[in-house]
C-alpha cells in the first residue's frame, strides 16, 4: 500500500520532476507534487510524495528528514489527512 509523505522547506525552484527524482533514491515513487500558489504560480515551498510501500516511505524519511538540499534543511514526515477548513 502506498504511503504519502509531506516534504517541507523545499527550495522555491524545486519542481515535481526534481522532487520525484530525489525521492526515487529511497524507493519507487508513485507520485510527487510541489504545491503551487494559485495567485502567483510560485512554489509554496512544500509538497507531497507518495511512495509505493511503507518500507520505501520509512527509508525516505530516514534519508531526507533534516537533509540539506539546495541550502535548505528538508522536513519529511508522514502526511496527515487534510482537515476541513471553515469557509470564509
Amino acid at each position: 500500500m502506498a504511503s504519502k509523505l509531506y516534504v517541507g522547506n523545499l527550495s522555491y525552484k524545486t519542481n515535481d520532476g526534481e522532487l520525484q527524482q530525489l525521492f526515487s533514491q529511497a524507493g519507487t515513487v508513485a507520485s510527487a507534487r510541489v504545491i503551487m500558489d494559485k495567485m502567483t504560480g510560485r512554489s509554496r515551498g512544500f509538497g507531497f510524495v507518495e511512495m509505493e510501500t511503507k518500507e520505501d516511505a520509512d527509508k525516505a524519511i530516514d534519508m531526507f528528514n533534516g537533509q540539506e538540499i539546495e541550502g535548505r534543511k528538508l522536513v519529511v514526515n508522514e502526511a496527515r489527512p487534510m482537515e476541513e477548513r471553515p469557509r470564509q
